[in-house]
């Protein structure tokens, strides 16, 4: 079990930037503490800056710098399933090719997927399961129909440099994924609270709801601009983890944060 989040914003949006990325890894900082990262995007941009690293998001949360130039942002804890979080290539952000992205769940055929593909596993002894649903989008210019070759569980979202106004996010089944839409702004998680803590230290109205599974959205200039719908493979985890796999993490960073909120 992982956490993602992150938004798209309208460049007049008066959202501070690095307090709404450090809202949003705060509220998801339980989900996992195996690795940390962030990806964002500013208007003008084709290449997305990442940054990530093997600790909580603890050991992050303090040192988030999101420029204010920004309006696309990516975020993720990771509770490792395949792929060992000492090689760098397997924590995300994860890149294929021209795309970037978070994904929380498992996928059960990637070595198949990837296996057609020789930009795969670019990186030596990559070998995180995720690839596989960047590299369906990289190589179908983002139809939603082709996450429709995934067998496992997903919630995923990701950036794509040949398309630099947009924002993707997707919900297969096994994982949830909420979107909060509002003024010149939208948010997503993996939870509810954690657009709720985002509306806090934001101060902004979101209207929330959660994804159906199957769909996929893409976000441009602070809103949903396209939604299309596909068929996820049936899939059943034989052993579902906990959401809750670094217990402490959540409670510590939102302390933090509003220390960093209160200082600013």
């Amino acid at each position: 079990m992982c956490g993602i989040a992150g938004y798209s914003l309208s460049s007049r949006s008066g959202v501070e930037r690095t307090l709404a990325a450090q809202a949003l890894l705060a509220a998801i900082a339980e989900r996992g503490a195996d690795a940390v990262g962030y990806a964002y995007r500013a208007p003008g941009e084709i290449y997305p800056t990442v940054v990530k690293q093997r600790t909580p998001a603890s050991e992050l949360l303090e040192r988030v710098s999101v420029p204010a130039a920004a309006t696309q942002l990516l975020v993720h804890v990771r509770d490792y399933t395949k792929g060992h979080p000492s090689i760098a290539a397997n924590n995300h952000p994860v890149r294929h090719g021209p795309v970037i992205g978070v994904h929380n769940g498992i996928i059960m055929n990637d070595d198949e997927l990837l296996a057609e593909h020789d930009c795969a596993r670019s990186e030596p002894r990559m070998t995180v399961d995720s690839e596989a649903i960047f590299a369906v989008a990289a190589h179908s210019r983002n139809a939603a129909r082709s996450l429709e070759e995934l067998h496992g569980s997903m919630a995923a979202a990701w950036l794509d440099e040949r398309e630099p106004s947009l924002l993707f996010a997707a919900r297969g089944v096994g994982r949830p994924l909420w979107v909060g839409e509002g003024r010149g702004c939208t948010f997503f998680a993996s939870t509810s609270l954690a657009l709720e803590i985002a509306e806090r230290y934001c101060d902004v109205k979101l209207r929330k709801r959660e994804l159906r599974e199957g769909t996929l959205v893409a976000l441009a200039d602070g809103k949903v601009v396209r939604r299309e719908a596909f068929r996820p493979q049936p899939f059943v985890e034989e052993d579902e983890l906990p959401a809750v796999r670094a217990p402490g993490q959540r409670e510590y960073c939102l302390a933090r944060l509003a220390t960093i909120a209160a200082a600013a």
